[in-house]
């Protein structure tokens, strides 16, 4: 008996369900079976491909109510929500596909008399994706659908609490065609995770987690030469100048901070506002995120659910009493949110002002429904403040100048820079983060790159 995974819902305690964990000579066969396949996949031409990825999101979409609501019992998020997490994958997906012909054809050299000369971009072999639970149809898609369109297969491997997820996607594969082996689902310990990723038989990693399990993935691979994909964590600002358009910021930042109880890899954690409009941002920030209603996720009207379980909720909890303690002041009343209970994972939303960096809340991530807003004099301080950090995987600014936000946005060290949004992922863009929030990039053109090798042929015609 290898073990088992036990997916507790956050929503009530309830088991939604359990999954025995692969042992060594299931994992052996997956290996092989991807390796074998994956010979016979990268043959296959690029247009038929991308014929399959529509047919999988056609199959995805059709499901994507019942696969919504199985999601919320899984982590929680409210169900009038997660629906649009399944739509969003498709549509990523379909984005992916037909970024795939420009992004895989052959780079040609300049033409010379007697020479045929260009770079193949070949597919890697066997792509081994480690998912989370927050996103989960969204980050796995990232690298699932343009590793099978580069021509490599892949092995799925997601989190404890969402293993069902990577079920759906093997299942939208195989009523797609994919043929099989192509790709596959292991449900593994992190122990078990590490040996695959150290064994001979995956080609590249991806991983999106946190910064610790990022470190444990090099450490890993260390000793062969594949190569890692990293998206890790984030403390990701956001800047309201004094010419920014304030209902709006308002209602963009409440819902980038709160969505998703807060749990989102590039959701704000930490808001700068300049002085000059400092107090009505406040005031209506505050009165919007009165608004929202914390409750079991599978109402209707929940737009709050629960966090993922009960000691994420008491971390964010500690972080925020010891904000509070050190001088910071908490402006929502958590007893208006009745579900609210220290030692489960329902937790008010909470704004929080008079705050430095001098404090957990400011600098460190909180992954939770938590926001500190800090009154700033300038631009320049704006940029100080946002650099201030161990991580970089966005940051967003609210203006109506947009030769500032280029100006201010080169100064300010992350991987995507927004201007009047935030908490998006645009899939025509590279995704990618800098200093603890990891390395490589998803996404665009450009990420078909890491899922490839560059092969040159350098052909020569003897008269």
């Amino acid at each position: 008996m290898t073990g088992e995974i036990t997916v507790v819902s956050p929503i009530d305690g309830s088991v939604v369900a359990r999954r025995s964990l692969a042992g060594g000579a299931e994992v052996a066969a997956a290996l092989a079976a991807a390796k074998k396949s994956q010979r016979v996949w990268r043959a296959v031409p690029l247009s038929a491909r991308v014929d399959v990825v529509k047919r999988f999101v056609a199959a995805m979409r059709a499901r994507k109510d019942e696969i919504g609501t199985e999601l919320t019992r899984q982590m929680g998020r409210p169900v009038r929500y997660t629906p649009m997490e399944v739509e969003r994958m498709c549509e990523r997906a379909e984005t992916m596909a037909a970024l795939a012909p420009e992004g895989l054809v052959d780079v040609k050299a300049a033409a010379r008399a007697g020479f045929t000369r260009f770079i193949r971009k070949e597919p890697l072999g066997v792509v081994l994706v480690i998912a989370p639970w927050n996103y989960p149809f969204l980050t796995a898609v990232n690298a699932v659908v343009p590793a099978i369109l580069a021509g490599n297969a892949v092995i799925l491997k997601h989190s404890s609490q969402t293993p069902l997820v990577a079920e759906r996607f093997a299942e939208g594969f195989a009523a797609a065609g994919l043929p099989a082996g192509v790709m596959q689902v292991l449900h593994i310990s992190h122990a078990d995770t590490e040996k695959l990723v150290a064994s001979d038989g995956v080609d590249f990693v991806a991983f999106t987690g946190s910064v610790e399990g990022g470190h444990a993935i090099q450490r890993a691979a260390a000793g062969r030469f594949i190569a890692t994909g990293l998206e890790l964590g984030g403390k990701d600002p956001a800047y309201v100048r004094a010419d920014a358009k304030l209902d709006h910021a308002v209602e963009n930042l409440v819902d980038g901070s709160f969505f998703n109880s807060g749990q989102s890899c590039c959701g704000i954690e930490r808001i700068y506002v300049h002085e000059a409009v400092y107090e009505p941002f406040v005031k209506g920030f505050v009165d919007l995120t009165d608004t929202y209603v914390l409750d079991d996720p599978l109402k209707p009207e929940t737009t709050l659910g629960p966090m993922v379980r009960a000691a994420a909720a008491d971390f964010v909890r500690g972080q925020t009493a010891e904000a509070v303690k050190q001088g910071a002041r908490a402006l929502i009343d958590a007893k208006r949110f009745a579900r609210d209970r220290a030692g489960t994972p329902y937790l008010a939303p909470q704004v929080l002002v008079n705050v430095d960096h001098s404090m957990r809340v400011m600098t460190e991530e909180s992954f939770g429904p938590v926001i500190g807003v800090m009154k700033v004099k300038s631009d320049d301080q704006a940029i100080r403040l946002m650099n201030d950090s161990r991580y970089g995987l966005t940051a967003a600014i609210w203006t109506q100048d947009e030769a500032a936000a280029l100006r201010i946005g080169d100064a300010v060290e992350t991987g995507t820079w927004f201007m009047n949004r935030c908490d998006y992922l645009d899939p025509e863009l590279a995704w990618t983060g800098v200093k603890d929030s990891g390395r490589g990039c998803t996404l665009s053109k450009l990420g078909f790159d890491h899922l490839t090798r560059p092969k040159s042929f350098h052909l020569r015609t003897v008269a």
